[in-house]
């Protein structure tokens, strides 16, 4: 558990360095472009190209700081998830608290979001700055075993420093996907002038654009896969070690199975948070390549051998 914890730190520094070299290249490759498409004589400059370094160092270390500092609370808002009252969900609290003294972790925040979908995540960059959040559809089917198991399985994501490297790579690729989009629209209207300046300009920003779409819905999706799906089992089997308890995940992730609702507020990009995959259950080969999750049978089976007493 401690090796994998340790590893977890190692990743999220070898791919926040990943991310700003990536960023720097496509900087690089933009002022490489540019300096190509003004050359009018057989000189050539390289201060675009060193300016292209330089602002894609700036937006990746501003992406950085953003993700660290701030992109936990853009995951609650744009999932919509608001804190849970004490006084209208206590049993939620008590089982959150309970836990966390288990765990021997300061105790997260708490949020609901008003869903019929059932699920969980949980957010944050440490332990002392973590939240996790629960549906209010999960929150209706569950009785306080399950509930248990479910947030169980959130707080191990906590201790085992999962939800820091998500919450980098996952505000890094959204932040590529939406500069890519904004560029791509720059484009368009810088197409609309007229003369050789014009089309220049078009074609830099079409560039740009499809490096960091490149980024944003290629590279990204296959930097989450390299996190492993291993995250989900190991935080099902670390739960059932703080609960001592495999039932209560066990029954929680059956009655998740069954589960055919659509969460509106997910994205591909925080479908990695959840404690179930929001956005389909996948069952043939080639859509599972591209999975955040294994196979809930396959969790669920793991936990089965667990609770007949075996090892997995």
């Amino acid at each position: 558990m401690y090796s994998e914890i340790a590893s977890n730190k190692r990743r999220s520094i070898i791919f926040i360095v990943l991310f700003f070299v990536i960023w720097v290249a496509i900087g690089a490759v933009v002022g490489l472009l540019v300096a190509a498409s003004s050359r009018h004589s057989g000189n050539f400059s390289w201060s675009p190209v060193i300016t292209g370094l330089v602002i894609g160092g700036v937006l990746a270390v501003g992406g950085i700081i953003y993700s660290l500092h701030a992109g936990a609370g853009l995951v609650l808002r744009t999932s919509g998830a608001v804190p849970a009252d004490p006084a209208q969900y206590p049993q939620l609290h008590n089982v959150v608290e309970a836990l966390a003294l288990g765990e021997g972790i300061p105790k997260p925040a708490v949020y609901v979001i008003d869903d019929p979908s059932p699920n969980a995540f949980a957010t944050g960059v440490s332990p002392d700055k973590a939240a996790i959040t629960f549906t209010t559809g999960l929150l209706a089917i569950m009785n306080r075993e399950e509930l248990e198991g479910v947030a169980s399985h959130e707080l191990s994501h906590i201790k085992n420093h999962d939800i820091r490297l998500l919450l980098v790579v996952g505000t890094m690729v959204g932040m590529a996907a939406l500069l890519a989009s904004i560029l791509w629209r720059s484009a368009f209207f810088a197409g609309m002038g007229r003369g050789s300046r014009g089309n220049q300009l078009v074609i830099v920003l079409f560039a740009a654009g499809a490096l960091l779409a490149i980024v944003g819905f290629i590279v990204g999706p296959l930097i989450r896969l390299a996190l492993s799906r291993r995250r989900e089992s190991l935080a099902d089997v670390s739960g059932v070690e703080l609960t001592r308890n495999p039932a209560g995940l066990l029954s929680a992730l059956k009655k998740l199975q069954q589960n055919d609702t659509p969460f509106k507020n997910m994205n591909h990009a925080t479908a990695a948070m959840c404690i179930d995959d929001p956005l389909q259950h996948h069952e043939t080969w080639y859509h599972r390549l591209y999975d955040t999750h294994p196979p809930i049978a396959e969790r669920i089976a793991a936990l089965e051998k667990i609770a007949s007493g075996q090892s997995v």
